[in-house]
């Protein structure tokens, strides 16, 4: 079996570790997969399957149609013709697409092909950006305009960011009209959250299923060091970690929590903040920038007495999973699909509110690592891309 991934990205990023831990999947079950990717550089395991059909002229152009015309993906029609080129040559038995946004690729004329390719598609949504005229994301909002219709977007200067133009009426249309277009297609969803979501979207008729995203377990699990003695921690530390700690990521909201617990009993570690955040904190959190070293995260996880995860807004919210996996217990925020994570024996989900973190601070020791690592097993990476596997065969003997 022959099976093609799209993306915005290789190798790095959460979609694109995600892509290449399917691509290994492929491999050692005797398949054979191609990554084509838009953007960035492939690793260097990686070169000999995967496809860089973009360049970062069109890249720039791209960006420029999207903050002037607010036509996010309706650009970089040549490369997008590039694109079909390596689908043609490569022939796949499966198409599966991952994030088809990113200043790399036109919808239109990639779904224009798809329609008559004549052999099954896989989409993998990883956020909202496949039925709303504009947003990634719009919990945050209450939005509700992506059930009927997108107009006079709230979120114009959000990802991806239109500094003029309000197209959010046009391109929601023009998204109906390509995404619907097909008849072979079957949509991934990383939660159930997220599923319950697009089948109230204009994708609703399509077939919609839940696979978690997967972590590695052999790379996130227990470390004896604690990490944090070398700061001159004394106190327990409650830790939040974010790749970009974005408004919708809760920063502000543990800012609030630093007020109103005991600092002599409590310190919070955030991980992942830029220089002018860290510059910005109180001095009673600590910040630390972006870690590149995983074996470092892993002892931030592992040092810590509960993993907070403050997000109003995640498709799935994995660094949970890599917290429990580690064996450190894990509070989370009752929205979107990160109370999908943990369960009652490795963690406790509350509203909203800085105030109800505190308020079960002093529950968190009842948990056992051996229950925390336990239900980290559920997100197994081998386990859950096995799934996608199982999804290939059985959607491609339909076909043949």
């Amino acid at each position: 079996m022959k099976v093609l991934q799209i993306n915005s990205v290789c190798g790095y990023g959460s979609t694109g570790r995600i892509v290449t831990d399917l691509a290994d999947i492929l491999h050692e079950n005797g398949h054979e997969c191609l990554i084509a990717y838009g953007r960035g550089q492939a690793p260097a395991k990686y070169q000999n399957c995967s496809v860089n059909f973009g360049n970062s002229w069109d890249f720039r152009f791209h960006v420029l149609r999207t903050r002037l015309l607010d036509e996010h993906g309706f650009g970089s029609k040549n490369v997008t013709q590039h694109l079909l080129q390596i689908i043609h040559d490569f022939n796949p038995d499966i198409i599966h697409l991952h994030n088809i946004h990113g200043y790399y690729l036109n919808i239109e004329v990639l779904f224009d092909y798809l329609k008559n390719y004549g052999k099954p598609i896989v989409w993998t949504l990883h956020d909202c950006w496949a039925f709303t005229g504009h947003c990634a994301y719009f919990s945050a909002f209450g939005c509700t305009k992506w059930k009927d219709h997108c107009m006079n977007c709230k979120q114009k200067y959000s990802y991806p960011c239109s500094i003029f133009r309000d197209n959010s009426k046009q391109n929601f249309n023009r998204k109906y009209h390509a995404f619907t277009s097909l008849s072979n297609l079957t949509i991934i969803t990383p939660s159930q959250w997220l599923a319950s979501i697009v089948k109230k979207s204009f994708l609703r008729n399509y077939n919609i299923k839940t696979i978690y995203n997967g972590i590695d377990l052999n790379q996130f699990k227990p470390t004896p060091y604690n990490v944090f003695s070398e700061y001159g921690i004394k106190q327990k530390v409650i830790l939040g970690v974010a790749n970009k700690w974005e408004k919708r990521k809760g920063l502000q909201d543990f800012i609030d929590l630093s007020r109103i617990i005991n600092n002599d009993e409590y310190k919070i570690v955030l991980i992942g903040l830029s220089r002018r955040q860290i510059k910005k904190l109180p001095s009673n959190i600590l910040g630390i920038e972006r870690s590149n070293s995983l074996q470092e995260l892993v002892q931030y996880y592992s040092s810590a007495y509960v993993y907070v995860n403050t997000s109003i807004e995640e498709t799935l919210g994995l660094t949970t999973a890599e917290a429990l996996a580690c064996g450190t217990p894990v509070i989370t925020y009752n929205k979107t699909a990160v109370p999908e994570v943990p369960d009652e024996s490795c963690g406790i989900v509350v509203e909203c509110m800085p105030q109800n973190i505190a308020l079960v601070l002093d529950r968190v020791h009842y948990f056992k690592k051996a229950a925390c690592i336990e239900r980290a097993k559920y997100f197994d990476k081998k386990e859950r891309y096995l799934e996608y596997l199982s999804l290939y065969n059985k959607i491609n003997q339909r076909i043949v």
